[in-house]
């Protein structure tokens, strides 16, 4: 026997990883594909749920934002004002009028936030602006100052120009100012009920995390508010400083306009205590 032959033979061993190491391997990649895919379909849930007021979207540049706001106040106060002059030029009813005017701003309001919401937060309202800014202030999300600072002008600009646009569609003087007075103390308690219940409602929706009810939520409670409130719920100061540029059904005298506007703020200041005291956080147990 030659050396050669004396040697023991090695055992062969394949080129590439073991077979265990290769079905290892392969169950990797499928759990990383797999959860490559969850992760896409998350964001892409993500993406489809439109913000609503109280979380506005952090990734919009500003003036788009205010442009937003700016429009979807216009638009408000134009339907508003525009259905309270078709309603009495269709019957004289007062009844039938406000209805055609509370059903007409029900549908209007719901699309606009469904449409500006994930633009803006679809605000269109000094009072949720402020109580958003409050909440972030205290930790929460919400707007900044500078944000506040350009949210507020457009929202009231946006306002007295949609009053203008629906007396221009009606043929009625482009401002004239209303001689609707409103300043009953029982029109002020109204003020603050329907602002606080609208304020409660927004934020008690973030608190849960239901935005995504927002366009509803919101449309139909402002749709109720008219029914039950005394004043109607104006509940929104451009809204209200809009109306007081035309002398329609829908207007306010502007000497009652301070006193409406005082009122929604103590309203909101009431809608966000109402938000801590209800929705409390809980505490796990010790």
């Amino acid at each position: 026997m030659t050396p050669a032959e004396a040697t023991p033979t090695a055992e062969y061993t394949p080129a590439g990883p073991a077979p265990d190491a290769t079905a290892a391997t392969a169950a990797t990649a499928t759990a990383t594909d797999a959860t490559t895919a969850t992760d896409a379909v998350t964001n892409a849930a993500t993406d489809t749920i439109a913000p609503a007021p109280g979380a506005t979207p952090p990734r919009t540049p500003l003036v788009a934002r205010a442009a937003a706001e700016l429009v979807g106040t216009a638009l408000l106060v134009a339907v508003v004002v525009g259905s309270g002059i078709q309603a009495t030029e269709l019957t004289e009813d007062v009844g039938l009028q406000l209805l055609a005017n509370s059903t007409a701003t029900v549908l209007g309001l719901g699309i606009l936030i469904l449409l500006l919401g994930p633009v803006s937060g679809a605000h269109f309202n000094p009072v949720v602006t402020l109580a958003e800014w409050w909440t972030a202030r205290r930790g929460g999300a919400g707007v900044t100052p500078r944000e506040v600072a350009v949210y507020l002008p457009a929202q009231i600009a946006g306002g007295i120009g949609g009053a203008i646009l629906a007396d221009a569609m009606f043929g009625q003087p482009l401002v004239k100012w209303s001689t609707h007075d409103r300043s009953a103390g029982h029109l002020l308690l109204g003020e603050v009920v329907a602002t606080a219940g609208l304020i409660l409602l927004i934020f008690g929706l973030a608190r849960t995390h239901r935005l995504q009810y927002a366009p509803v939520a919101v449309a139909s409670y402002i749709g109720a508010a008219y029914w039950f409130t005394s004043s109607t719920s104006f509940a929104n100061p451009a809204v209200t400083i809009g109306r007081a540029f035309t002398d329609t059904f829908a207007g306010i005298a502007p000497g009652s306009v301070a006193g409406f506007i005082g009122m929604q703020l103590v309203g909101g200041a009431v809608g966000l205590a109402l938000v801590a005291l209800v929705f409390m956080p809980g505490r796990s147990a010790e």
